[in-house]
């Protein structure tokens, strides 16, 4: 699978667009740096891993975490996403938390499950409100980066493509009308 499919995969899964695609699409423009400490501190990176285990669970397929969704975001948002898109990013890792705080009084990695999940929902409805109100040239919403990152990271990761969806490695002729079971896994390649 190459990026413009998962690009796409992501974008159906989400319902629209891919905040920063075109960059994936046509390669960053920005040499990659090695190091991910330029805009994110190591301990972001077990942070975003929780909020993405959050967003997609270890159900009976791996979580993102496990897929290491977590460290795929730094790397992701560091060489592809515009200075504004990154600070939008940034910004808001720190609004996630202070709402944590502000509902629960506890950091967001100190959150039960279920706390986590509630405290997720609300921000992600937020998001979706603040999507229906943007007018060109406002600024992304940060949860929307979160989430968008978490699916494309996760079903582009060797585990979410071959656990979480229907993997032939070396697949054989097509076939436009397989019948289609209900509870079938989507097809990776």
């Amino acid at each position: 699978m190459n990026r413009r499919e998962a690009l796409t995969r992501v974008a159906w899964i989400m319902g629209g667009t891919v905040i920063g695609a075109n960059l994936f699409l046509e390669g960053c423009t920005r040499p990659a740096s090695k190091d991910v400490e330029s805009l994110f501190k190591e301990d972001q990176i077990d942070y975003l891993g929780d909020i993405a285990e959050t967003i997609l669970p270890k159900t009976s397929s791996p979580g993102a975490k496990e897929a290491g969704v977590g460290a795929f975001i730094p790397v992701m948002v560091r060489d592809c996403y515009t200075k504004e898109d990154q600070k939008v990013f940034l910004e808001g890792l720190g609004k996630l938390e202070d709402a944590s705080k502000a509902k629960y009084s506890k950091k967001f990695q100190e959150l039960s499950k279920e706390e986590r999940t509630s405290l997720l929902t609300e921000i992600d409805k937020e998001a979706k409100e603040y999507g229906k109100n943007k007018k060109e040239g406002d600024a992304n919403h940060y949860f929307s980066m979160i989430k968008q990152l978490t699916l494309l990271g996760f079903f582009t990761s060797e585990l979410g493509a071959t656990k979480a969806l229907r993997y032939v490695k070396i697949p054989g002729r097509y076939d436009g009308n397989l019948p289609y079971k209900k509870g079938d896994k989507a097809w990776a390649t």
